[in-house]
């Protein structure tokens, strides 16, 4: 089991940005498949993003694209979500998710590790 503790969100106006980070216990952060989702309040938690074992490939859910880069550094065993541009229907909580299955990798049901969420608020 790894434990993923997400940080850096907060409130900020449309337009602005920010940038969470998930670090994760363990030694084998690496060979996770990493993930980002989200979840507004009466929705269902939604992809945002996910990144592969190295970092050379990521895949992005369609309402964040061109707008949000996920990144991870496998020596700090942290894994990061840079947001652009954004917009008030970001506003949601943010969690991070660990050992991502393809080809569910899009899906919730493809993670098994979550962690606690932070709270992304977009207004003005």
């Amino acid at each position: 089991q790894v434990q993923l503790v997400e940080s850096g969100g907060g409130l900020v106006q449309p337009g602005g940005s920010l940038r969470l980070s998930c670090p994760a216990s363990g030694r084998t952060f690496s060979s996770y498949v990493m993930g980002w989702f989200r979840q507004a309040p009466g929705k269902e938690r939604e992809f945002v993003a996910a990144i592969s074992r190295s970092g050379g490939n990521s895949y992005y859910g369609d309402s964040v694209n061109g707008r949000f880069t996920i990144s991870r550094d496998n020596a700090k065993n942290t894994v990061y979500l840079q947001m652009n541009s954004l917009k008030p229907e970001d506003t949601a909580v943010y969690y991070c998710a660990a050992d991502g299955r393809f080809p569910l990798i899009q899906s919730t049901r493809g993670y098994d590790n979550w962690g606690q969420g932070t709270q992304v608020t977009v207004s003005s």
